[in-house]
């Protein structure tokens, strides 16, 4: 990969026209609708761990169409009173984990929720949520799952699931409800971005290397998967271009994200072939709240790694100090 698929004036200023079907609005409506009508309490089992700084619950909530979808709940021990919440979504191919798997933001004192994808957990980061949802045919992986129309569409399920996450965490005594923010790297950051242009009163968001943006050009110039999952699919189904590119315009995070108003922080990888740079700086640059961006010149997809979570967590208490009354 070259150092960026971009001159470096024109991917900082890269904002493509992006827009949101004219009925996308009404459509996320009626989905988190319907999801929210067929909800079930959330379930809380605390689980012992050998983790002495952070208290493990299994998760287990409502998502799209009423599923279950699992997680882990962590809470900082010897807190005193509710505190700031984190919503942390996988990378693509990744699930839940194990507890110990993602602790820094409840070891700097973020209640955490680490939520399952649906369907994925077996490629890198075990998971126990299946996907009851069929599809017609498809390429292997997830991108191209029910891509034929927007109802059907995997990611359809996979975003109602993330932001019925949010209703779950809020409703712990433990956790600040006004205070309650989403964080995730590559398909992580693309789930970000879309909860924060579905839901609303999100206190922040943390988009590093974000997958899911920009699909007339990622999928045009990505050098590899998840995006060529949809380039193979096309390569065997040659008419079905227009009605999958028109899919996919309803779940286009950089488009969704136009309605955010949360303060964001980003990070991109100048080197990065998964995700390309100007997919990011598209999100970026068309985000509608309160942004700053971190940049990783001679990185690849792994981004800042531990770099990037230590400026988020310097970040994220500038936040919360900015909240508090003076």
């Amino acid at each position: 990969m070259p150092y960026t698929d971009m001159d470096m004036d024109r991917l900082r200023s890269y904002a493509p026209d992006l827009e949101l079907p004219h009925d996308a609005a009404e459509f996320w409506e009626a989905t988190l609708r319907e999801s929210r009508a067929l909800a079930e309490p959330a379930v809380f089992e605390k689980v012992r761990t050998e983790m002495t700084a952070v208290e493990v619950f299994d998760v287990t909530f409502s998502g799209f169409g009423g599923h279950p979808i699992r997680g882990w709940l962590q809470l900082p021990v010897d807190v005193e009173g509710p505190v700031p919440g984190i919503v942390s979504f996988p990378g693509y191919g990744g699930g839940r984990g194990l507890p110990i798997e993602v602790t820094h933001f409840a070891l700097a004192g973020y209640a955490t929720l680490v939520v399952d994808t649906r369907g994925q957990g077996s490629s890198w980061r075990t998971g126990d949520t299946p996907d009851p949802e069929g599809s017609d045919p498809a390429h292997p992986g997830f991108m191209t799952r029910g891509i034929l129309h927007p109802s059907t569409y995997y990611y359809r399920r996979v975003f109602a699931d993330a932001v019925l996450a949010l209703d779950t965490i809020r409703q712990h005594p433990r956790v600040q409800p006004e205070h309650v923010g989403v964080a995730g790297a590559s398909q992580g950051g693309g789930i970000s971005l879309a909860v924060a242009g579905l839901a609303a009163d999100l206190w922040c968001v943390l988009a590093d290397v974000p997958f899911l943006c920009d699909f007339s050009r990622a999928t045009q110039i990505a050098a590899t998967d998840p995006y060529g999952e949809v380039v193979r699919y096309l390569r065997a189904h040659r008419l079905q271009a227009d009605t999958v590119l028109a899919t996919l315009s309803y779940f286009d995070a950089a488009a969704i994200a136009r309605r955010a108003t949360a303060p964001a922080l980003f990070s991109v990888a100048l080197m990065d072939e998964i995700c390309p740079p100007s997919t990011v700086y598209a999100a970026f640059n068309l985000y509608g709240g309160p942004k700053s961006m971190v940049e990783y010149p001679f990185n690849g997809h792994e981004g800042g790694a531990a770099f990037q979570q230590t400026a988020q967590l310097r970040w994220l208490a500038e936040l919360r100090g900015s909240d508090t009354p003076t």
